[in-house]
């Protein structure tokens, strides 16, 4: 309880700090990774944006990125942090591995989530000279509304997973917090409340995900 209450300051500094991953992360994810995995899906169909070379060029791309080992990826993408934030350590330059791990590992969930439209829906849709513009919106992101948040969730999961690994590399949070005093100073309680503050926030989101999931489905 002594190790626990002298770090109680550096504890929540670390909590804000992942916050902070999480929040800049999942935004640009979720933008940039659902705008990417729509027009991964639309190059693949025909008659809508078919296109095979994009979609062969954009999809080897984004399964290089998802080939990446965390780790490697941030220490790949350390000149780019750098670049961006004008620094290679902290919550914000981590940010820039998580997004770009993020973009590339959504892109893919939303992709597979249109995929499961059935196709009567989008060939009703075309009938009624609906155009591409109000297919996405109008039929798609509605019919997969449900699975994209589940997609979502699953994303959200795994950053935590990852914004703890930023940590070997100075990006700060609760990762960095348990591999200082938990594992270099030998400190198991410290270990241990970090896990089992983990494990909490992530049955917390995947339980939030799944109800909203549930409550928007309604097939």
């Amino acid at each position: 309880m002594e190790n626990l209450t002298a770090i109680l300051p550096e504890l929540w500094q670390a909590t804000k700090e992942t916050l902070t991953m999480l929040a800049i992360g999942l935004t640009l994810s979720g933008l940039f990774g659902g705008a990417l995995g729509i027009f991964l899906f639309l190059w693949r169909r025909e008659k809508l944006l078919y296109s095979p070379a994009a979609y062969f060029i954009v999809g080897g791309i984004v399964n290089i990125v998802r080939s990446f080992p965390f780790v490697i990826l941030m220490i790949a993408v350390g000149p780019l942090a750098r670049t961006l934030t004008g620094t290679t350590i902290g919550p914000v330059a981590a940010s820039v591995p998580l997004a770009i791990a993020g973009i590339a590992y959504f892109a893919r969930l939303v992709e597979l989530s249109l995929s499961d439209v059935p196709k009567g829906v989008i060939e009703a849709a075309q009938a009624l000279g609906a155009s591409t513009r109000d297919i996405v919106f109008k039929v798609l992101l509605v019919e997969a509304r449900s699975s994209l948040v589940l997609g979502f969730t699953s994303l959200s999961v795994s950053y935590l997973s990852y914004s703890a690994a930023a940590g070997i590399i100075g990006g700060g949070g609760i990762g960095d917090l348990a591999i200082r005093y938990g594992y270099y100073r030998f400190q198991t309680d410290v270990m241990l409340i970090t896990v089992i503050g983990l494990v909490l926030f992530v049955q917390l989101v995947q339980a939030s995900g799944s109800h909203i999931s549930r409550k928007i489905d309604k097939r």
